[in-house]
Parts: structure tokens; C-alpha cells; sequence
């Protein structure tokens, strides 16, 4: 049986995409955390602005729902230009690539996600537009075919990577500049809820909000994911106020526990101790014994186990820390020789 994160998974849903509309910042200002990439983004925008030139190209890795395309928007809002956003495995073939390229205006953003996952033709189409400002395209076949070169306005290409070590190196060099966006402190998580619940006009109790944020898993994609559904509790169970004894109540629904995690992660420690003794269990093994993929495992499952110190990966495989044990309730056998 397949795993589901359900609520706290920070890939996007359909309903988040209207979430995301609603609650996404839009000025520096109402963009919480992330402060040593802000404050680097805006000495580049504003160096950019004098010299009236186009923003340098961007990369941003880093977990999903980190708010990297948020940082998108805003680079966009600040220069007062268009955003045109699309993903890796959206750009199939040259064509689509050059379609994107040519109808965009002059210093233009475009974002494209999972940037690692691009065609590798089109990777290589990109290297002269990113430089030149030129498409170098291939008309016709063997000895008739053509060269054809297009001169595309200049734009800024910011690129968004949950697997940078998948992205290749010359795509890499040639951005002017690399961020990574980290898991957010406990703190900034409850202003983001506290905006949050401002914009849905709700009214939320101090303690409600603490307890959201240490269960949103550092991410505010899931804070504001998790306050909409105690909302939903807050005006069926309640009087519409959340608080603290509706949040306990529909994250204790939810099956949330109090670090945030799910039935999913709780199988994936659970796995790691029962079946594989505490550990190591290499990737594979833990994907066949989880019936989960392993991309799923790298990119949703074990970011957070490992911030919060429940797994550690050695050179043999992931093991489960004492902490998970105690997590679990489980008696924890001591320093494992396997180590």
C-alpha cells in the first residue's frame, strides 16, 4: 500500500494552488523568514536597477515549499516586470523551450521548477540564451539541415531545485548566483500563521498558533495548509475562534502528532527498526519494504526526519537515532554494531 503524506506533505496540491494566490506575499515586507537571502536579493535587484541591466540568473535549492517561487514573484514585483513560470518536465522539446524564450518582453523573469529535470537538448539551448541572449536552432535533417540563430530579449532566468547534486555543472556555472533556502525557525513559522489568519480573516489564540507551527514541519506551505483545516474544525466544532482545544482536536483527527508527523513517517522509522533492526537500510530496500518510491523518501520523507534527528544517514544506509526510538515509545537496544 502506498504512503500519502496527506496534509504535511509540502508538494503542491490543486487546493493549495488557490491557497498560494491568496496567502503569498507579494512585497519584501510580508515575506517572513529566509533573512540572509533576502537581504543578498535585494543588493542584486537594486545593483541591477542602476545599472539598468537585467537581474543576473538565479538558482534557488532547496526543500519543496520553501518559497522559492514566492521569491519569484516578488524579484518580479520589484522590478516591475512579467513572470512566466513553468517546469523542467514541461519543456520536452526544443520547440517548447524556444515558444517560452521568444514571446518573452525585455527583462522578463522566467522560472522554471525542478530545473534538473530539463531535456538535456534543451539544457544545451539554454546555455547561449542565458549568455548571448541568442536561440541557436536546428532546422531540417543530415546534410539539409540549417542552422537558424534568434536574438531573444534579455530576461532573467531564475531556477528552482529540490536535487541540485542532479543539476549538471555547466547549467550551474552559469548563474550569477546560488541560494538555499533552509527549514524555517519555530518563530517565523507562527508570524506566517499569524499573517495567514489575518488575510483569512479568522481569529486565533497565541497557543493555537504555537501549536500549528511546531507541527507544520518548518514549512509554511504546511502551516498555512494545517490553519485552513482547523479553521474548518474551528466553524463546525467551534464558535470559529481557533484555539488551542480545536487545534489538539483536528491535528489529533488528522492523525498529526505533536513533531508533525503522519502514518507515513511514523512507518518509515517503524520499518527502520522492526525490520532492519535500527539500521542501515540503503535506500532501495527501504523504498520495496515502505512500498514508497525512493524519490518520494529523499524529497518528502527524509528532510524532515533528519532535521529533526530521527534518522542519520551513514555510508551502509539510513539508521534510526535513539530519538526516534523514544518518539516511538520503543526500548532503544544501544549503540548498534552494525555502526
Amino acid at each position: 500500500m502506498q504512503m500519502d503524506l496527506k496534509q504535511t506533505s509540502p508538494k503542491p496540491t490543486e487546493e493549495d494552488k488557490t491557497l498560494d494566490q491568496t496567502l503569498r506575499p507579494k512585497i519584501w515586507e510580508e515575506y517572513v523568514g529566509q533573512e540572509k537571502v533576502k537581504r543578498n536579493l535585494r543588493v542584486i535587484i537594486e545593483a541591477a536597477k542602476k545599472r539598468k541591466e537585467p537581474v543576473e540568473h538565479l538558482l534557488f535549492y532547496g526543500g519543496t515549499g520553501l518559497g522559492k517561487t514566492t521569491l519569484s514573484y516578488i524579484i518580479a514585483n520589484e522590478i516591475g516586470v512579467n513572470l512566466r513560470i513553468t517546469s523542467g518536465p514541461a519543456i520536452e522539446k526544443a520547440g517548447d523551450l524556444a515558444a517560452i524564450l521568444t514571446n518573452l518582453s525585455e527583462g522578463d523573469v522566467l522560472f522554471i521548477d525542478e530545473c534538473h529535470r530539463i531535456n538535456k537538448i534543451c539544457e544545451e539551448l539554454l546555455y547561449p540564451a542565458m549568455e548571448d541572449y541568442k536561440l541557436n536552432l536546428i532546422l531540417g535533417r543530415g546534410p539539409m539541415a540549417n542552422t537558424m540563430e534568434i536574438k531573444i530579449p534579455r530576461f532573467t532566468f531564475i531556477g528552482a531545485t529540490t536535487r541540485i547534486a542532479l543539476l549538471s555543472s555547466p547549467l550551474r556555472s552559469r548563474f550569477g548566483a546560488t541560494f538555499q533556502l533552509d527549514f524555517y525557525e519555530i518563530e517565523d513559522i507562527e508570524r506566517i500563521i499569524q499573517r495567514s489568519s489575518r488575510i483569512l480573516g479568522v481569529q486565533t489564540t497565541p497557543d493555537a498558533i504555537k501549536i500549528i507551527a511546531k507541527r507544520s514541519r518548518f514549512t509554511p506551505r504546511v502551516a498555512n495548509r494545517l490553519l485552513k483545516r482547523v479553521r474548518d474544525f474551528a466553524q463546525v466544532e467551534g464558535k470559529g475562534e481557533i484555539t488551542k482545544e480545536i487545534v489538539e482536536s483536528a491535528l489529533g483527527f488528522l492523525e498529526i502528532d505533536e513533531e508533525g508527523l503522519e502514518s507515513g513517517d511514523r512507518r518509515i522509522l517503524e520499518v527502520i527498526i522492526k525490520k532492519f533492526e535500527g539500521g542501515p537500510a540503503g535506500l532501495q530496500a527501504l523504498a520495496a519494504a515502505t512500498s514508497e518510491e525512493e524519490d518520494t523518501i529523499l524529497e518528502i520523507y527524509e528532510p524532515y526526519l533528519m532535521q529533526l534527528g530521527f534518522i542519520e544517514r551513514t555510508p551502509r544506509g539510513r539508521t534510526a537515532t535513539k530519538l526516534a526510538y523514544q518518539h516511538l515509545g520503543m526500548k532503544y537496544p544501544g549503540q548498534n554494531a552494525l555502526l
